[in-house]
């Protein structure tokens, strides 16, 4: 799995940040949420559209989000 694959940013949605699937709910909303302490079968009840790779995929995001901000900052 690749995060490419899931998320995916449009102009006009969410003012443009990555959101899951063309969905409306943004990776910055799942981090928060397991941030926040919730768990994956939490996120994963409270939002049944979701599926665990959704949730592996905002991670794989941020991941790579900061792993290029560290070769930028070099």
């Amino acid at each position: 799995m690749q995060y490419q694959d899931i998320i995916t940013i449009e102009p006009g949605k969410r003012g443009g940040k990555p959101c899951i699937r063309g969905m409306r709910i943004t990776v910055y909303d799942i981090l928060s949420y397991l941030a926040s302490g919730m768990t994956y079968e939490e996120l994963l009840n409270d939002f049944p559209y979701l599926q665990k790779e959704d949730i592996l995929a905002c991670l794989s995001y941020a991941a790579e989000r900061e792993r290029q901000t560290l070769i930028v900052q070099a």
